[in-house]
């Protein structure tokens, strides 16, 4: 929420606007909302489209990062899904010692019990492990999560089809996928620290223009423009370690990308959901569409 636009509106917007496109937030941060308010969201988003709705959970990278906090334990995303997911199905379930339930008069949501698949934004063993207990499949970032194999799996993925030829670092390709490269930065500073980034091309750049800032204030920059631009922190490390684009990112030709996915399904990935980004958002969706269900 510090960095894009309210899911829940975006997506009654994409269910008012789309007849058979399926539908959800991906991935959720318990912390940000209560289960009730979620549950509810889920159940209106079902009312308007419905057998199209699938929400995720998980423990907060960038959403959490973002207001200066470390992602949550594993416990209490379980802890919460399950609250959410009692909800759902109609039942009263107990939280903070208090008991709660859907009273919704009909009409207002869709009825209970809301039958929606949930998967958990999960990418180690513990998260699949959570995933396992309370969801019904894993959505995983970058990678697959070997660990899922044989259940649902969604995976993010986020880059540009390239032209023949195409330089990687040109301002169109820097525009649409840039920020591919950047969040390999900002993930490795969060999760592994200083040493990893430099270890990148492109990373000691990176690193000397976030230090710069003030720690109290530097998660407002680390993550800014996240999945979605380059920042001024970002620019010159990017352009530096550009050649990285091609295998951190769903970014290649059309042959590059059929292989990748191809990859991905036999590594037990059942989706994937790409994220389009740059001033071009329709023409990414349309030559990304183009690539797997070309046109005649």
């Amino acid at each position: 929420p510090a960095i894009t636009s309210d899911v829940w509106m975006a997506l009654a917007l994409a269910a008012d606007r789309t007849s058979t496109a399926g539908l959800g937030p991906a991935v959720l941060d318990p912390s940000l909302r209560h289960p009730m308010a979620n549950a509810t969201a889920t159940a209106t988003l079902a009312r308007m489209a419905p057998g199209r709705v699938a929400v995720a959970f998980g423990a907060g990278f960038t959403g959490r990062y973002t207001l200066g906090q470390r992602p949550l334990r594993w416990a209490d995303v379980e802890a919460y899904v399950a609250a959410v997911r009692g909800l759902l199905r109609g039942e009263t379930v107990t939280w903070e010692g208090a008991p709660i339930r859907m009273m919704h008069t009909d009409g207002f949501v869709a009825d209970r019990p809301v039958d929606v698949p949930v998967y958990i934004g999960a990418d180690g063993p513990k998260g699949t492990a959570v995933a396992e207990r309370v969801g019904d499949g894993v959505f995983s970032a970058v990678v697959p999560n070997d660990a899922a194999a044989g259940r649902p799996q969604a995976l993010l993925r986020y880059g540009t089809v390239l032209g023949p030829d195409e330089d990687v670092r040109s301002e169109r390709v820097m525009a649409a996928a840039g920020h591919a490269v950047a969040v390999v930065f900002h993930g490795l500073y969060e999760r592994g620290g200083p040493d990893m980034v430099r270890a990148f091309p492109g990373g000691a750049t990176w690193l000397a223009a976030a230090e710069a800032i003030a720690e109290r204030e530097r998660h407002l920059v680390t993550h800014e423009g996240h999945l979605v631009r380059l920042t001024d922190v970002d620019r010159a490390a990017v352009h530096e370690g550009a050649d990285l684009l091609t295998s951190v990112s769903f970014s290649g030709t059309p042959d590059q990308l059929r292989e990748k996915a191809d990859a991905f399904a036999t590594a037990g990935v059942t989706e994937i959901v790409y994220q389009p980004a740059g001033p071009d958002i329709v023409g990414e969706l349309a030559r990304m569409a183009d690539v797997f269900q070309p046109s005649t």
